[in-house]
């Protein structure tokens, strides 16, 4: 790693409506250890979010003058105009209160992290147990428009074949043991 950056990281990634944010909220109750990096986005905000505590909302022009200043450890341009990333100073942050951030970011972002961080990360890819599964549970969400239902599904198609990326897959037939799952493999990964 570079510059001031140091420790641990846990990462988990996975296609949209596998229940990731779901996952990753129980980890940081089961694992008090863990700190939720708080990504950076252009999308606007949802009406339940809040502005740092799900992501830092800002604008399509201050995230390209942030990546042109090498302001984020990853970023993408998720969909043409939507921007995701994380910020080196949100994880500094995290180090500096001697926690161990903990991302949600899709499959890409993922992958960029777990290459950033080498084997200081702990890259978990929660996988759906099928793509009609998925179908049903986005549908279940009631956020997305039946074109955006289809682009996110097309995206998790591809997704999918990215999973031999990360260190760990587990298969979210029932969340409850997914979450059993990912707690043993953080905290044996965490003890090492």
């Amino acid at each position: 790693m570079t510059g001031t950056l140091q420790g641990k990281a846990i990462v988990i990634s996975a296609p949209s409506g596998a229940g990731k944010t779901t996952l990753v909220k129980h980890l940081l109750v089961s694992i008090p250890s863990l700190a939720f990096s708080v990504s950076a986005c252009s999308r606007p905000k949802r009406e339940n979010e809040i502005h740092g505590k799900d992501y830092y909302f800002i604008s399509s022009d201050e995230f390209r003058h942030r990546i042109a200043h090498n302001e984020f450890m990853e970023w993408e341009e998720v969909y043409p105009g939507s921007f995701y990333g994380t910020l080196k100073s949100e994880i500094q942050r995290i180090w500096n209160n001697r926690e161990i951030p903990i991302f949600d970011v899709d499959v890409q972002g993922g992958i960029h992290l777990k290459k950033y961080f080498g084997q200081d990360a702990l890259a978990i890819f929660l996988q759906p147990p099928s793509l009609e599964t998925l179908e049903t549970r986005l549908q279940n969400r009631c956020t997305e428009s039946p074109e955006s239902l289809q682009k996110r599904l097309s995206k998790a198609a591809s997704e999918l074949t990215f999973a031999g990326h990360f260190d760990r897959i587990i298969v979210n037939h029932h969340l409850e043991t997914a979450c059993q799952e990912a707690v043993m493999a953080i905290n044996q990964f965490l003890a090492q």
